[in-house]
């Protein structure tokens, strides 16, 4: 297990540049230089968290801790990938709470901006790969007018929904290869057990939390059900949890784009963003017991599925049904992301010619020229920074 923490933690303090390139590092250390598992097994581990909702990097990393250390090992191979980022997100939202002053302001007015950059390219390249034929873009652009329409999270869920029913009955998803079984003891048991509590949890928290006065009850509910409904990597995340946190004044607009701004700043998973939430939150918990609530809560739903879903993937993946209904969810998300470029990304960040500039050049930087996620946001807040002095 010390093994295991080590190795994620370094990889938790380098891993720059979102999801894939997280697995491109995962393979490097675990397949290539350490030797614990080959390329084919490495690969059917990716296709697994690539088939279930969350973080996809985060589940690989679960699942590799398994293998190493068993289910504990998940838990050490978590916190050794997460913290460093979940870490340095608490202290951006201890600074944005006690923080003031005309460049502050400026910057983090920057960071807003460089959030439609950050989401635009997101809807881009996943649109590309997630919308391929005519079926996919329609229901990618129907959540997206349904969301644009009637925002919140329940109108979210239901498109989300519907969407898998449509890619159930009219997509055709291409038909898997068959892989090597990975090898990972997970038993039956504790496969049903984690499926069972996963089901438990989705279904009574939100009664729980309705009947509780309790904002942590609230908080948890919210955050633990945007990690058991999220397809298609972090940045899907950002609507979820918008419409979740700056409804209930939680966490005001400025805040929150502030802090995803941030958290493309930081290595490891954008999931993290989570902890700043509840950092920054204006009633408690908030502060590090917040961070560290809203953090669990996220990522909960990663391991109970992870270690449910391990002894079944081999014969799940070659049901068509099943990868026909991911797929109507896959072109879902796009919609939603879409959604959120427009409203709250663009409406609130986007006011004045110098802030579309700002925007545009980001979107350019990462996209064009491939410059560092952590960069551009550095630049962005400098810039912002520096527009706020001037004027």
């Amino acid at each position: 297990m010390g093994e295991v923490f080590l190795a994620f933690l370094r990889l938790g303090l380098t891993s720059f540049g979102g999801p894939v390139a997280h697995l491109g590092y995962f393979r490097e250390e675990f397949v290539s230089r350490r030797h614990w598992l080959d390329e084919q097994a490495y690969a059917d581990l990716v296709a697994l968290c690539q088939f279930l909702p969350g973080p996809a990097s985060s589940q690989v990393g679960m699942a590799l801790g398994i293998l190493r250390a068993g289910l504990p090992g998940a838990a050490v191979a978590w916190a050794g990938f997460t913290l460093p980022s979940a870490v340095l997100l608490v202290a951006f939202a201890y600074g944005i709470r006690v923080g003031t002053g005309v460049l502050l302001d400026g910057a983090l007015h920057g960071l807003k901006v460089v959030t439609v950059a950050v989401v635009a390219q997101a809807v881009w390249s996943m649109g590309r790969s997630l919308c391929a034929t005519r079926g996919r873009l329609m229901i990618a652009a129907a959540t997206a007018a349904a969301v644009l329409c009637r925002p919140g999270t329940p109108v979210q869920l239901a498109a989300i929904g519907l969407a898998a029913v449509a890619g159930w009955k009219l997509l055709r998803a291409q038909p898997e290869t068959a892989a090597v079984a990975t090898g990972i003891g997970v038993s039956r048991t504790a496969s049903f057990a984690a499926a069972a509590l996963f089901l438990a949890l989705l279904a009574a928290l939100p009664l729980l939390a309705a009947w509780s006065a309790s904002t942590a009850v609230q908080m948890f509910d919210s955050f633990y059900r945007a990690g058991s409904l999220v397809f298609g990597g972090g940045h899907v995340v950002l609507p979820l949890l918008q419409a979740e946190v700056v409804p209930r004044h939680w966490v005001d607009e400025e805040a929150f784009l502030a802090g995803y701004g941030v958290a493309q700043a930081v290595p490891g998973p954008l999931f993290t963003f989570a902890a700043y939430l509840g950092a920054a939150a204006g009633v408690p918990p908030n502060g590090w017991i917040g961070g560290l609530l809203c953090l669990v809560a996220i990522f909960l739903p990663s391991f109970l599925l992870v270690v449910a879903a391990l002894p079944h993937w081999q014969a799940l993946r070659k049901v068509q049904a099943a990868r026909n209904a991911l797929a109507g969810v896959n072109a879902s998300v796009v919609g939603l992301l879409l959604a959120a470029l427009y409203r709250p990304v663009w409406t609130s960040a986007i006011g004045s010619a110098p802030d579309l500039v700002m925007a545009v050049a980001a979107f350019l930087l990462l996209a064009v020229w491939r410059v560092g996620p952590w960069m551009v946001v550095a630049a962005a807040a400098a810039g912002g920074a520096l527009f706020a002095a001037i004027a």
